[in-house]
């Protein structure tokens, strides 16, 4: 299966369009790949006849199919293992002292994907932090798929995608078996509000956050949109707030706000001082 030029630009205008996410040249592969289950679940024998139905029908569900397939990225629990490290060891315990007198905490996981990300926070925070319970904790996990919500929301995964960086005492505790898979218990996924949200797009209210994760998503956006992002995050992060960027993400020559913490291969910024917005609960941005 070859995509060829035409239909390539054809993904690639229609994904830039509804998520502002930029397929360059040169990512063909990804789509060939993306599409595979797509043209399986719509009878489709190729990547052409895809895009002639879509032409066909510029209305219809599929569209949104296409971009719910090219917007879903490659996760898995506990990724990369050093922000959670440093979640543990410096972040969390900072904000408790902190925090202490309103025993309040607001975390927001800007781009949850199938899910591993924002309950690996969670496991993280019951395992070390038993405290929280009694704490008034406004979790929020969003992403642009309502399909990949749904699946969040139902926290089923199968024994490939357990074994990918869950430790095993923490899937015995955490999991209830089910057949062949695995469901996170309910009082993990109740903890997690899960909203649709498109970075690209209008945001939804959002309370001030203590720490903001938005980890191996702005790659796949131009400059423009990262500083338009960045933007919007400090808007809504608390002055003493921590943000949380991918391995091979940056602020650098996008908002010059943030400063990057000496925390090892943790990806975390703090906003420099007297660059944080005025402390109050700001508009939908």
């Amino acid at each position: 299966m070859t995509i060829s030029p035409g239909d390539f630009d054809y993904i690639s205008k229609l994904v830039v369009e509804r998520s502002a996410i930029v397929l360059e040249p040169g990512k063909e592969y990804l789509v060939e790949s993306r599409m595979r289950s797509l043209l399986q679940e719509t009878h489709c024998p190729s990547i052409r006849e895809l895009v002639q139905k879509m032409v066909r029908e510029p209305n219809g569900d599929l569209k949104n199919k296409v971009v719910d397939a090219m917007t879903t990225n490659e996760t898995s629990f506990f990724r990369d293992l050093h922000p959670f490290e440093a979640m543990k060891n410096v972040v969390i315990p900072d904000l408790l002292k902190k925090r202490e007198s309103t025993r309040q905490l607001n975390l927001w996981c800007g781009a949850s994907s199938r899910g591993q990300e924002p309950y690996s926070v969670a496991m993280m925070l019951l395992e070390n932090f038993p405290q929280l319970t009694t704490w008034k904790v406004h979790y929020v996990a969003s992403d642009i798929s309502e399909k990949m919500l749904a699946r969040c929301r139902e926290g089923i995964y199968s024994q490939l995608e357990v074994n990918r960086g869950l430790p095993a005492p923490l899937l015995v505790k955490y999991f209830d078996h089910r057949a062949t898979k695995w469901q996170i218990k309910d009082n993990i996924r109740k903890w997690v509000d899960f909203k649709q949200i498109n970075l690209a797009s209008h945001w939804p209210h959002l309370p001030r956050m203590d720490i903001v994760f938005m980890r191996n998503v702005l790659i796949y956006f131009d400059p423009p949109m990262k500083k338009i992002i960045l933007g919007k995050i400090r808007q809504i992060l608390k002055p003493d707030g921590y943000l949380f960027l991918g391995a091979a993400e940056t602020t650098l020559n996008l908002d010059d706000a943030f400063q990057r913490m000496d925390i090892k291969q943790s990806g975390c910024y703090r906003l420099r001082e007297g660059q944080a917005h005025p402390s109050r609960e700001p508009a939908s941005v």
